[in-house]
């Protein structure tokens, strides 16, 4: 089988080719994003590995002329595939999955770090202010952690929060018995009524857009605590600076955000970000923002790729592929 990665960093070209050797892969590895224009470079490899580049169905109809058979995205979403297009096509779609601890602990972080007010701590020392104005936090402990969304990344999270003594609420779609000894399982309603922090674990799909909008910070406790380390369309981000504005919303840890796709994992330090949204929840001292780096460690980075050349090759080997989208 021959496979074109795009968008191939520095840090993962030792795992394709380890990987690639290890299954007997024929690999192209390319820097730059997959696009219209360059869509014919796909000519005489079976299956391309992309990451989070936006696939048109145009692009996907040159790719299917070209010969490829299958595409598989290095991420655990798929949003940015038109996946109607793809079904119409017959070109099967793939994600990865990874170890759920890389964006577990980065969640926790997120909520310590935000407890702990740790921004204006460290903003506060790059000028010398060492003063304890303002500053003091809150012990995790004491708090009531909302969890929305109990896959597999929400139950490690669930699962590392244990040690800290906190009350757990966990909304969910399929409730798991193995946690119901150490949480209590809620509706939406009263979780978003009944914590103190909110983390969010669930996918982007049609039914989640705007999980969290107006109507359900309204339900909130006054200075709720907000993370956010899986999609940014959970959040209608107009009502987010709202509430953070009116101090309904106490803080809030984004590693990611709505539109950020031409934003994220970029050099922007001398261009003007035509993105408003960003520039006011960055100037605010109560506003975690990370470039969407929860799942980027080693160990994920590794699975990642490992895993979207075994289901290009399980695709066209004929084989079950337990990464296809269904």
């Amino acid at each position: 089988m021959k496979l074109l990665a795009y968008n191939v960093r520095t840090d993962e070209s030792m795992f394709f080719q380890r990987f690639s050797e290890k299954y007997g892969v024929e690999l192209h590895t390319v820097p730059y994003s997959p696009s219209l224009e360059n869509a014919e470079h796909v000519q005489g490899f079976d299956a391309v590995s992309i990451v989070t580049s936006s696939i048109t169905k145009e692009i996907l109809k040159k790719w299917k002329a070209g010969g490829i058979r299958c595409v598989s995205t290095r991420t655990a979403g798929y949003d940015h595939i038109d996946m109607e297009a793809a079904k119409t096509l017959g070109i099967p779609v793939s994600t990865v999955n990874y170890t759920p601890a890389s964006v577990a602990e980065y969640t926790v972080m997120l909520i310590l770090m935000t407890l702990r007010k740790v921004k204006t701590i460290v903003t506060r020392g790059l000028v010398q202010d060492f003063s304890l104005t303002k500053v003091r936090g809150r012990e995790l402990r004491t708090c009531t952690v909302g969890i929305i969304g109990a896959g597999r990344i929400g139950e490690a999270v669930i699962q590392r929060l244990r040690g800290f003594g906190c009350k757990i609420l966990v909304h969910t779609l399929n409730p798991k018995e193995e946690l119901a000894s150490f949480v209590s399982y809620v509706s939406l309603e009263a979780l978003l009524r009944e914590s103190d922090v909110i983390s969010l674990h669930a996918p982007a799909r049609a039914e989640t857009e705007h999980l969290i909008g107006q109507k359900e910070m309204e339900q909130m406790k006054e200075g709720a605590v907000l993370i956010n380390a899986a999609r940014g369309t959970l959040i209608d981000t107009q009502s987010l600076i709202a509430g953070l504005e009116s101090g309904k919303i106490g803080a809030a840890a984004l590693d990611v955000l709505e539109n950020e796709r031409k934003i994220f994992y970029k050099d922007l330090k001398y261009k003007v970000i035509p993105n408003r949204d960003l520039a006011v929840l960055q100037s605010m001292p109560n506003v975690i923002i990370t470039p969407h780096t929860a799942f980027y460690t080693e160990e994920a980075v590794s699975d990642m790729v490992e895993y979207s050349i075994l289901s290009c090759k399980y695709e066209a080997e004929g084989k079950d592929n337990p990464w296809r989208v269904e």
